[in-house]
């Protein structure tokens, strides 16, 4: 029997036969078993896998079942090479190639495939256990955390969108990152929970502003799903609900049409936006009509002529627009630099306790199961709330 999304072969595994079972029965386990892990992380598992593989015939190893020296020896070779200073760099400055947490990452792969072929796993041997934390203490350094994006970081970058919004065609992609922003910001959702969202996720509320179903996240990945609610605001710069209202209408123009059939009436629709008496007031309050397909993503790739494409962003994509707008704003590059997808969620976490939210409301929102985490944020992003320092009387 082979694994369909491993291709390790169960028999000789040292174990008791396996059973005979039909070749429908049998895909019915490996494709319940397939699912079980995300596609991103069973990519990672087999490039992992054939680095290691490769690694092993070159150095006359098994891989199958491996020794968990052999694993030792694997991840403390790779922790001893260094990369080329890069332009400008010193050529006496260390550049590790692979990171303690990536040659852990290549332990759990190798992990995945001896369980998965019925084996005890190597790397959970007290040897490769002792040659990760020996890795991890001699190249201890500060985690590279991405840097917050404050209420006032919003409304900056928000700001430089402005004039675009009822221009041919930026106004199209300047409509949907302000939507990105908002949402972004106000729900406190993980990129990939952002690029995740189908129009269908997203439900106006009367009372409460908009409710959005988050269907699966990096702690749910058996997608019970969480519903986030995101009020109405009082600036209708910063609304949330009049960004998506915005948005929604034109990806609702561009729906069910080709891209050569979008230019003509998704124009109209963005112009009619600047005619509207409510382009400075709020708008969050018209009636959207249910999406043509409710499965279409909410955040789609938008082409530089206009056109809005039928896929998803990508995460990375998510970083790339933090990254342009902060640039268009004048922010620094070093600033830039620390920019990501994570700093819109790590920017409500630091407004909210500076505004003098607990951790429990925060969570509520985040979603995080353990207030230890949240306390990381208030440590290195809002050091004085809450700090006796404040009361000395300096």
């Amino acid at each position: 029997m082979t694994s369909s999304s491993t291709g390790l072969q169960l028999e000789g595994s040292g174990r008791e036969s396996p059973p005979q079972l039909s070749g429908d029965a049998a895909a019915r386990v490996w494709e319940a078993v397939d699912r079980s892990t995300a596609s991103a992380t069973k990519a990672a598992y087999r490039s992992d896998w054939a680095r290691f593989e490769r690694w092993c015939h070159e150095q006359g190893q098994a891989w199958l079942p491996a020794h968990p020296l052999t694993v030792a020896a694997y991840v403390t070779e790779a922790a001893g090479q260094q990369r080329p200073p890069g332009l400008g760099e010193s050529g006496f400055a260390a550049r590790w190639r692979y990171s303690p947490a990536t040659l852990a990452r290549w332990v759990s792969s190798i992990n995945q495939f001896h369980t998965a072929a019925g084996l005890d796993a190597p790397g959970r041997a007290e040897v490769v256990r002792r040659a990760l934390a020996g890795i991890r203490r001699a190249r201890a350094t500060p985690p590279a955390r991405r840097a917050p994006l404050l209420l006032d970081d919003v409304k900056t970058l928000l700001e430089t969108l402005r004039p675009a919004f009822h221009q041919w065609p930026a106004g199209v992609i300047a409509r949907r990152d302000a939507a990105l922003l908002l949402l972004g910001f106000a729900t406190a959702a993980r990129r990939s929970e952002l690029v995740g969202l189908g129009v269908g996720d997203v439900a106006v509320h009367r009372v409460d502003g908009l409710h959005i179903t988050v269907r699966r996240s990096k702690t749910d990945q058996e997608a019970k799903g969480t519903v986030k609610a995101v009020p109405y605001g009082r600036d209708p710069a910063t609304c949330p609900p009049c960004a998506y209202t915005r948005w929604r209408q034109l990806l609702d123009t561009a729906a069910g049409l080709d891209p050569a059939e979008q230019r003509r009436p998704v124009m109209a629709a963005l112009f009619q936006q600047a005619g509207d008496p409510g382009v400075d007031g709020h708008v969050c309050r018209v009636d959207l009509p249910a999406p043509l397909n409710p499965a279409a993503p909410l955040f789609p790739t938008v082409h530089k002529a206009g056109a809005v494409g039928v896929r998803a962003m990508s995460g990375q994509a998510v970083n790339e627009v933090l990254v342009r707008r902060a640039a268009a704003a004048g922010y620094p590059t070093a600033q830039i630099a620390r920019l990501g997808g994570h700093s819109l969620r790590s920017g409500f976490v630091t407004e909210a306790f500076r505004r003098g939210a607990d951790a429990h409301a925060i969570m509520r929102q985040t979603g995080h199961r353990n207030p230890a985490i949240l306390e990381t944020y208030a440590r290195e992003h809002a050091p004085l709330v809450g700090n006796a320092v404040t009361r000395l009387g300096l």
